[in-house]
């Protein structure tokens, strides 16, 4: 099955700390997420993941599930 790779952004309601750093990167492959980057300026997490195993909301609930203080969708800021 080819995989659909889709991007997501998430406001989080503080920054996160070292250990949730750590879990992020370490279940990220576990349910098909494939990269991630913090805006810090934003408190923004952005995520790639693969939409032909996750919907956007269990990618949320996987997140909030694990710890990481997502609180909604954002749109993208342009570069």
């Amino acid at each position: 099955m080819a995989m659909t790779l889709v991007e997501v952004t998430f406001e989080l309601q503080r920054p996160l700390k070292p250990d949730q750093l750590r879990t992020l990167g370490e279940f990220a492959n576990t349910y098909g997420l494939r990269n991630f980057h913090i805006d810090e300026s934003l408190s923004h997490l952005r995520l790639e993941y693969d939409a032909s195993r996750l919907k956007e909301t269990e990618v949320a609930h996987v997140l909030r599930q694990e710890g990481i203080p997502v609180l909604r969708r954002v749109e993208p800021q342009p570069a």
